[in-house]
């Protein structure tokens, strides 16, 4: 897919918001890879670089050029080898940005300098997001999370008490859109097909390079009314697994995780302890 031109004579010194290595190319004016997402010139000098550094931040690509570049654009070219969009350099400008957003297709994407016809430099980076769930919360449990902001003070216990936060980060080098939340096993509601596609209040949640975001659930998980495959509470002690699925855009699928439950002390969902643990 080709994009507009644009001119873009804006942005502040660039940071990286990618934690992991990028995957870098040769460099016409020499690169080097620096260990958090970005490529820096291999000169000692930092203003000579063209292309002093590249680095996404957020859900856009930034390009800071050196302060002797002389080039009239810069191109970024996707993995396909087709055009994503060309930024034209004004005089005196020295940085400019690509915004990459949630729906590009992942991989190494290549920075060309052009002056006239002529490519002067060029480097490659690695865009993909690597999203991992990290854990489960319940309103019992983790009574410090934001529940009455995201749910509402009226709802604390009807509510609250049957619904499960979601923690999930991103380790990637490009930003994550989460589309779907759903939890299947051994919980007391699982749903295969929850309404909002399992995310309370929201159709997705951007999850930028390096950052990580709590998921709100509306389907209910822990509601007193049991599936019919579901799992509740007793007085003894009830053991099982369930698994947490992640929906996303850009990787194209879901990611999963499965988790240990523990019930016990009460045979409804309101009194009963519930524990978690990573299985």
């Amino acid at each position: 897919m080709t994009h507009d031109q644009s001119t873009f004579d804006r942005r502040t010194v660039l940071r990286t918001a990618a934690v992991l290595s990028a995957g870098l190319a040769g460099c016409l004016n020499g690169s080097t890879e620096t260990g958090d997402g970005t490529t820096t010139p291999n000169d000692d000098s930092d203003e000579q670089g063209i292309l002093r550094q590249v680095a996404v931040e957020g859900t856009e690509l930034g390009v800071e050029l050196g302060s002797e570049a002389d080039v009239d654009r810069v191109n970024l070219i996707q993995p396909n080898g087709e055009l994503f969009g060309t930024r034209e350099v004004a005089a005196g400008v020295r940085q400019v940005s690509f915004e990459i957003g949630t729906a590009y297709d992942p991989g190494e994407y290549r920075i060309l300098a052009v002056q006239g016809e002529e490519t002067v430099a060029e480097t490659s980076l690695e865009i993909r997001p690597q999203l991992e769930i990290v854990d489960v919360g319940l309103f019992r449990n983790n009574p410090d999370k934001p529940w009455d902001e995201v749910y509402g003070e009226s709802e604390t216990n009807r509510i609250q008490n049957s619904q499960a936060s979601v923690s999930v980060r991103n380790l990637g080098t490009g930003a994550e859109a989460v589309l779907s939340l759903r939890f299947s096993g051994d919980v007391p509601n699982p749903i295969e097909k929850p309404r909002n596609h399992g995310l309370y209040d929201a159709d997705e949640i951007t999850v930028p390079a390096g950052e990580s975001r709590d998921l709100y659930s509306s389907s209910l998980p822990f509601s007193e009314q049991f599936g019919d495959d579901g799992m509740g509470c007793s007085i003894e002690r009830n053991t099982g697994e369930f698994s947490v699925l992640v929906g996303t855009r850009v990787s194209d699928g879901e990611v999963s995780h499965r988790f240990g439950i523990e019930y016990s002390g009460s045979d409804t969902v309101s009194d009963c302890n519930i524990t978690i643990t990573k299985a």
